[in-house]
């Protein structure tokens, strides 16, 4: 072969050793960018695990302040009724009815400034905060609450017992025609 010919051939042999080096140093570089993402992917896992765990501890503290300051409210009322007790086992009923009196008294304020409200009663029958156990003939509006059975309750505004009640029915026709 000519020269110039020998020095094609040589140069075409060597390019594709230029492109396999080029080719390593990409995949090279590839490799080492995948892993970095990889690194950074591990990394924002085990924060975000260390985020949930955190979460969930903080959650459980708040829950147990909750707890805590409910039950220091209701002390009080306990140690009423204890004394309402020992009253009673004196025979005392005056000094009884009194000390059961404080006592729901008590409760009733501890619950209320935590957010319980009874439900209102008066008035037509709501199946939001009603529950309607029985229906009577009466001389009240139909759909009326003319009892309330057992009391309901709202904290906030969610329902947390509806109040069981009495509605009004229709008043029966009189039955004079009896033949």
């Amino acid at each position: 072969m000519t020269d110039p010919a020998r020095e094609q051939l040589d140069q075409f042999e060597e390019q594709p050793e230029a492109e396999g080096e080029s080719l390593e140093q990409r995949l090279a570089s590839a490799e080492a960018e995948a892993e970095t993402h990889l690194n950074d992917l591990k990394r924002l896992a085990a924060e975000f695990e260390n985020y949930r765990k955190r979460v969930a501890r903080e959650q459980a503290a708040l829950s147990s302040r909750a707890a805590e300051r409910l039950v220091k409210e209701l002390l009080p009322i306990v140690d009423d009724l204890e004394r309402a007790l020992e009253a009673a086992e004196e025979h005392e009923e005056a000094k009884l009815e009194e000390g059961v009196r404080l006592v729901h008294r008590q409760l009733a304020s501890a619950l209320e400034r935590e957010g319980l409200a009874e439900i209102e009663t008066d008035g037509k029958f709501d199946p939001h905060v009603h529950e309607a156990l029985l229906s009577q003939p009466s001389e009240a509006d139909e759909g009326s609450v003319i009892e309330v059975l057992q009391k309901g309750y709202r904290l906030g505004d969610r329902v947390l017992r509806p109040a069981r009640v009495v509605v009004a029915a229709a008043k029966e026709a009189n039955g004079d025609d009896d033949s």
